[in-house]
């Protein structure tokens, strides 16, 4: 059965098909050759995948996130990332990477930031000296951080997949997301210096005094999200629908750059989203329902064991898995597919789920720019209609490499992300 699995699981990947109908189909049609359970087990499946209390968090976040996109946030995120960094040396494209992640601790979605952030800063980077090929791909990569900083869908598919706390790698997000934004500012920081660009005028104090009283209810949310979860007020699920309330007054009563009829558009463009994961969602149980019972966990734990593995070199074979990985599938789908597999063998080895999940976190915001099928590589053509995927190709390349060293300080000094969660949570 499992052959049989594997066999239609790929054919129908080479076939381009839709990840829910790969996941599904493959696991209907390996039933149906192979054993004598109703079919009406994989319908069961469907619906059990998604009768998960966590999974309730999902369509407020996306609420939120369009609302607060839509309201007017973009440019007073730049404003406030320009007044914290601008005057540094590089401090445009570092600011770039600091609204990117304020930006992402908003929407949650990383195409939604590449655009957001990509519309006003790109011409500016290029009008303050820096290459074209260059502010594009800062762009581009930068706009991952929405995966990593809290709050992350990408974050709840896991916890919803393993039983981890989302609250818990809602807080070890905050570790891992500031590693790899401060790769990039970094890159920024030596490219700047060695192109001799000028930085930004230092502001004054009055400045920045009214650029953060402007920008601070849009900044307050990520405050109450975090502050209310880990201070006991509410739940990851419970801090999702306040957040979408809270969207929904800043933007339509204090902001007010968007009306009721303009509310009414998010609205069902977030209800458009939200079905695509929940499908996904769905068709990722009944994969891994045949997974758990087929044994496929167990044995390739055993095999691991076997091998004589250790926990260094499982972690790198993990990462390599996952960047491989997010080179052809977007975040969620490898999340849904590789999780189940992945965390017996990790436990295994003395490698935390938390730990694990913010590692596939880390690796699956790498894919969304990595060469062929990184998301944020085709809606760089909003950002400027020259930009192609394949005009990226080459400019991108720095950034994966420099990725890759936040991913190994992720990997192998786990404090980081842990450090915080273990004294809210407790977590070991």
């Amino acid at each position: 059965m499992v052959t049989t699995l594997f066999l239609l699981f790929v054919g129908l990947l080479i076939l381009a098909a839709p990840i829910f109908v790969v996941l599904s189909l493959s696991t209907l049609g390996a039933f149906w050759l192979h054993s004598a359970i109703p079919l009406q087990t994989i319908v069961q499946r469907l619906f059990a995948g998604l009768d998960k209390f966590a999974l309730m968090a999902i369509p407020f976040f996306i609420l939120a996130a369009n609302v607060m996109s839509a309201g007017g946030m973009s440019r007073r995120i730049i404003a406030v990332a320009n007044v914290l960094v601008g005057p540094l040396p590089g401090g445009l494209a570092m600011a770039t990477v600091v609204a990117c992640m304020f930006f992402g601790a908003i929407s949650g979605s990383s195409p939604a930031t590449v655009v957001a952030m990509g519309a006003l800063l790109y011409p500016a980077l290029v009008q303050g000296g820096y290459d074209k090929r260059f502010a594009i791909a800062l762009i581009v990569a930068s706009g991952s951080l929405a995966v990593v900083i809290p709050p992350s869908i990408t974050m709840i598919v896991y916890g919803a997949v393993t039983g981890a706390s989302v609250g818990a790698l809602f807080v070890s997000g905050f570790g891992a997301g500031v590693a790899y934004g401060l790769g990039f500012m970094a890159y920024s920081f030596i490219y700047a210096i060695r192109k001799k660009i000028p930085p930004l005028p230092r502001p004054t104090w009055r400045e920045v005094k009214a650029t953060l009283a402007d920008a601070k209810w849009g900044l307050g949310m990520p405050i109450v999200i975090i502050g209310g979860i880990y201070g006991g007020v509410f739940t990851p699920t419970e801090a999702a629908a306040v957040s979408a309330v809270y969207a929904i007054l800043v933007a339509l009563f204090l902001y007010r750059e968007i009306g009721f009829r303009e509310f009414w558009d998010v609205v069902i463009q977030s209800a458009g989203s939200t079905a695509q994961v929940m499908i996904l969602l769905a068709g990722a149980s009944v994969f891994a329902y045949i997974l758990t019972s087929e044994r496929v966990t167990i044995i390739l734990t055993e095999a691991i064991v076997q091998w004589g593995a250790g926990q260094l070199t499982v972690l790198l074979l993990i990462n390599i898995a996952l960047l491989i990985a997010g080179m052809l599938i977007d975040g969620a789908s490898i999340i849904l597919i590789l999780a189940p597999l992945l965390l017996p063998v990790a436990e295994k080895v003395g490698v935390e789920s938390l730990h694990l999940g913010i590692l596939m976190v880390v690796n699956t915001a790498i894919g969304m720019f990595t060469p062929p099928f990184g998301l944020n590589l085709f809606v760089a053509g909003a950002v400027d209609e020259e930009w192609t995927m394949t005009k990226l190709m080459r400019p991108i390349l720095p950034f994966i490499w420099v990725s890759l060293i936040p991913l190994l300080v992720v990997t192998y000094v786990p404090q980081i992300s842990l450090w915080l969660p273990k004294l809210i949570y407790g977590v070991r």
